[in-house]
């Protein structure tokens, strides 16, 4: 799965390269687009829930738009020709490019109600530009300056295992989907929660590494069909019962935020991996990986 603007709506796809920056099949790459103020400050549906419903599409270099009750909107991301500036993702500056004044307009429409407050830009470098955040310097070496891709949170990939998911299911009143959780890569057949100690992961002939754990927040709990947030706040309420770091090296770092799925960078040449491929992992004979539990 493939999620070219961050937050925005989803694009399935049969099979992409893997590269440095992330997913990539032309000019559609994961998390290379991202919506900001006009501070600057980059915006997720965490607190605009209804961009989950942007439904964005590709033809060539063609971006375009759709959401309800809206006429759909195209740029094409070959012209942009603006100069390049600094924004902000949680707190470190990144290079960007402005989208242009029409699609401002229009997400501002949708989102806010006003012809105004939000932009729309587009990362123009071919590989991740941001130094790692504080806060996972815990994970060095595992996780480098290579991993942190365009405008993801974290790291270029993600993963999650369908059987955490369906385990997760069995402690909720109302089950969620694994596009709940906006991952790269589903896979099945492994057992619930074993995707914690995996090592190395090997998709076709593209080789990751396991850099980190996945901390889970509030995004996880907008429905990716409606673009509304649960009032129960589940799954994060569940996941917290359950699936928190206990380590007292990484704790500090990662507060009270549970974890589902892994987060994971490229280790070997670039790859293209498909729909239905082969999941080889390593295991280390001492597990590595931090013990999950619920706090005492």
């Amino acid at each position: 799965m493939v999620f070219p603007i961050k937050s925005l709506g989803i694009i399935r796809m049969k099979e992409m390269e893997c590269t440095k920056l992330g997913l990539r099949s032309g000019w559609l790459k994961d998390r290379t687009l991202m919506v900001i103020d006009l501070e600057g400050r980059f915006l997720t549906a965490r607190q605009l829930p209804k961009m989950v419903n942007i439904i964005p599409e590709y033809s060539g270099s063609v971006l375009t738009l759709r959401a309800s009750g809206m006429m759909s909107i195209s740029i094409d991301l070959a012209q942009l020709r603006g100069k390049p500036f600094q924004v902000a993702v949680w707190g470190q500056a990144v290079p960007a490019r402005d989208c242009g004044e029409e699609v401002a307009r229009w997400l501002s429409r949708f989102l806010l109600q006003e012809d105004t407050g939000l932009r729309l830009v587009y990362y123009p470098l071919d590989r991740p530009a941001r130094e790692i955040r504080k806060k996972n310097e815990n994970y060095f070496p595992l996780l480098t300056t290579t991993d942190t891709g365009a405008y993801p949170d974290e790291s270029s990939f993600s993963l999650i295992n369908e059987a955490s998911v369906a385990e997760l299911n069995s402690r909720l009143d109302e089950p969620v989907t694994s596009q709940q959780f906006r991952m790269n890569f589903v896979v099945k057949g492994a057992i619930a929660y074993e995707e914690d100690k995996w090592d190395w992961v090997k998709i076709g002939d593209v080789i990751l590494r396991n850099v980190r754990p996945c901390t889970r927040c509030i995004l996880t709990t907008v429905n990716p069909e409606t673009g509304t947030k649960s009032t129960k706040v589940e799954p994060v309420k569940t996941l917290k019962s359950y699936r928190q770091i206990t380590d007292p090296q990484i704790r500090p770092a990662v507060g009270d935020s549970p974890v589902m799925g892994i987060l994971l960078g490229l280790r070997g040449s670039n790859g293209i991996v498909r729909i239905g491929d082969s999941v080889y992992v390593n295991i280390p004979e001492e597990e590595a990986t931090p013990s999950l539990t619920s706090p005492s």
